[in-house]
């Protein structure tokens, strides 16, 4: 009771020196805002009995106020520094852009856009207009359409092809992906009629024939990218699903989910298929998304059979699922790049982290340790541990990347210490611990972002 008395009014600290200076450049309710969250927070500490006489002088509460104005302002989605060896990790926002886009980006940004402007005939043109070319070029496809995202796709489909009808899936194809969106909820949100055939590890072709009938409006075939099924196994080959397709009449959509347009030879794991193989084997839409494997923004695309995929762009739902201009742009950058695949192996950032070895990565290491270590106390311990680094985004879930990790260990700070410390930086940095060790993973962390890492490190160790 004593220090709820002690803590100091509102208007009393709006009158002492730290608020006035930063009223002076701060609007009053935004000044107001964090001397009431301080307050609020120093109360809640009182009745919990965890506050400590100490917190409550003056300069103390005023540091707090500058803190908490100072988070305040800083921008909730901000740039972070990614040390955990996901690489398309999908919290901190799956695909970095290839940085040869950023002028463009910011060209269409800040200015207005040929968005749906034909400059050549002085009329209105399609949004899709500025990428459809380029996905049936790299894709084999008749067509192409982008939405927001792949379930948006898949909705999509589903909503136009077969509200009402029948649309058939293998069981073990069912998958659930990340927050909690499943495959059968999607498709009764799309107005379908789930049949599934086959079970949880084996679905054969004659499982599929004997499902189909006059309501049949599709078959659905859904890459498990997220998760293996491994050992008595079954399923049915992609130009044998299309075959069916063809001889029965019923069209053939394939989700597959990460966007894989390159051959991974010589990468342990990498055994992704490709969406121009499954065009090739006669399936007739294909949806896949943009921020996987493909390195580009989130984006939903679905490609395939013209007489499908136009359908698609007069149907209803699509102004609902429409990207953005800078969507469009970061998309067409990105498959721009692929039209040279030494050019897409070398600039496109995903492509290039999953491909390096650890015999690059060891070596980037030692030049890493060396530069860290002249920077930071004696107290502190840099040393590179061997490990592995994940895909990630739902995409190959048994591909393990070796790897090299910086391992960060003291006798004054925690590794808990160190991975808050970090985390708290204006621009954060996010790694894992491990058996007592801070963990930055080489793979994931950009050359030009241990300039950010060395002073967090000096800041948590200050």
């Amino acid at each position: 009771m004593d220090l709820l008395r002690r803590i100091p009014k509102i208007d009393k600290l709006l009158n002492e020196a730290t608020c006035q200076r930063l009223l002076t450049v701060h609007p009053r309710q935004v000044v107001l805002a964090a001397v009431r969250q301080v307050l609020e927070a120093l109360r809640s500490a009182a009745r919990l009995g965890t506050l400590q006489a100490g917190e409550l002088e003056s300069a103390a509460v005023s540091a707090s106020i500058e803190r908490c104005l100072a988070d305040s302002e800083a921008f909730s989605l901000r740039r972070v520094v990614n040390g955990t060896g996901v690489v398309l990790h999908t919290n901190l926002g799956r695909s970095s852009l290839a940085p040869r886009l950023r002028e463009q980006l910011l060209d269409i940004a800040f200015n207005y856009s040929t968005l749906e402007y034909d400059v050549s005939t002085g009329e209105r043109g399609s949004r899709y207009s500025h990428v459809e070319q380029l996905i049936c070029q790299l894709t084999g496809a008749e067509a192409a359409l982008v939405v927001n995202n792949n379930a948006a796709a898949v909705l999509l489909v589903l909503t136009a092809m077969a509200t009402g009808r029948e649309v058939v899936v293998s069981r073990g194809e069912l998958v659930e992906i990340g927050g909690s969106f499943r495959v059968p909820d999607v498709m009764r949100q799309g107005g379908a009629i789930l049949r599934e055939v086959g079970t949880t590890n084996r679905t054969h072709l004659h499982d599929y024939r004997n499902a189909i009938t006059g309501q049949t409006a599709m078959l659905l075939k859904v890459h498990c990218s997220n998760f293996a099924v491994v050992g008595f196994t079954a399923e049915v080959p992609v130009a044998e699903l299309a075959a069916l397709g063809r001889e029965c009449g019923v069209p053939v959509v394939a989700d597959i989910g990460s966007g894989n347009l390159m051959e991974w030879q010589g990468v342990p794991g990498m055994n992704e298929p490709r969406v121009q193989d499954y065009l090739a084997a006669g399936i007739d839409l294909v949806t896949f998304s943009g921020d996987k494997l493909l390195g580009g923004p989130q984006a939903g695309i679905i490609a395939g059979r013209a007489s499908l995929v136009n359908p698609l762009k007069k149907h209803q739902l699509l102004r609902a699922l429409r990207v953005d201009k800078l969507t469009l742009a970061a998309l067409e950058g990105t498959l721009r790049l692929y039209r040279d695949e030494r050019q897409a192996w070398a600039e496109i950032p995903v492509l290039r982290l999953l491909r390096l070895t650890a015999a690059e990565l060891k070596i980037k290491g030692q030049q890493v340790v060396r530069r860290v270590r002249r920077e930071l106390p004696g107290t502190v311990d840099i040393t590179l541990v061997p490990g592995v680094s994940q895909v990630g985004g739902g995409a190959l879930p048994l591909a393990e990347l070796p790897t090299w990790l910086l391992a960060i260990r003291s006798t004054e700070y925690s590794a808990r210490e160190f991975e808050e410390g970090l985390r708290r930086q204006p621009v954060p940095v996010i790694g894992r611990i491990a058996r007592g060790d801070f963990l930055l993973d080489l793979r994931t962390v950009a050359d030009q972002d241990w300039l950010v890492v060395i002073d967090g490190l000096r800041a948590v160790t200050a």
